[in-house]
């Protein structure tokens, strides 16, 4: 069997699955038909962005697998204008129910980030954010190289700055780029090339015993 790697756009609303488990959620298969392939990790239905899908069953173990970090860069919006202090939070690693995060990589982009129909910046939303008049709201980059549960949600609701929107834009040295909400398209052969070197690069980390 010839082994596909594809990235797709997953638009908001979408479960990182194929098969349908309720109706009120559209699947992968709703936009996607290719048989026997699996998304290396997940996005939350309510997430958008980057999702990677592959047959190629060690590869996906690897980046799957939590020991072999590997970076995820998301864009956020949040609620409010985050200052100093709460990026620096961010960065060094905050209280995230029973574990602590590890230092990321975060930077304030711009408080208004260019959305349109055109996809300049990012497409707009549907449904869009809740929007409240006089509260503002900022962009923030984020690059982890974990990926707990809602982990990029709990964070900015711990620093005090709830995100409204959530959207993977890079999985290593892929990119979203102008790839259209619900399309997808075939890795190149030197995007598959650098994704296996990549990925065989990355040392396992130690796992740390409770004591």
């Amino acid at each position: 069997m010839t082994n596909r790697y594809i990235i797709f756009h997953k638009p908001y609303g979408v479960l990182s699955q194929f098969t349908q488990e309720t109706p009120k959620h559209s699947t992968l298969k709703d936009y996607i038909q290719i048989p026997d392939i699996y998304p290396v990790g997940r996005l939350d239905w309510d997430s958008e962005g980057l999702l990677l899908l592959t047959n190629d069953g060690q590869l996906q173990h690897r980046l799957s697998n939590p020991r072999f970090g590997h970076k995820r860069t998301y864009w956020v919006q949040v609620e409010r204008i985050p200052d100093a202090a709460a990026i620096n939070k961010l960065q060094t690693g905050v209280e995230v129910q029973d574990y602590r995060t590890r230092p990321a990589q975060v930077r304030l982009l711009l408080e208004e980030m260019p959305v349109g129909d055109a996809c300049v910046g990012l497409c707009q939303r549907t449904p869009p954010i809740r929007f409240r008049k006089n509260i503002p709201t900022a962009w923030l980059e984020l690059t982890l190289t974990e990926g707990k549960n809602r982990q990029v949600r709990r964070m900015t609701a711990a620093v005090g700055f709830p995100t409204l929107r959530l959207v993977r834009v890079s999985i290593a040295h892929l990119q979203l780029d102008s790839l259209q909400p619900g399309e997808w398209r075939d890795l190149t052969a030197s995007e598959i090339t650098l994704l296996h070197s990549s990925s065989e690069s990355i040392a396992p980390r130690r796992a740390i015993q409770s004591v």
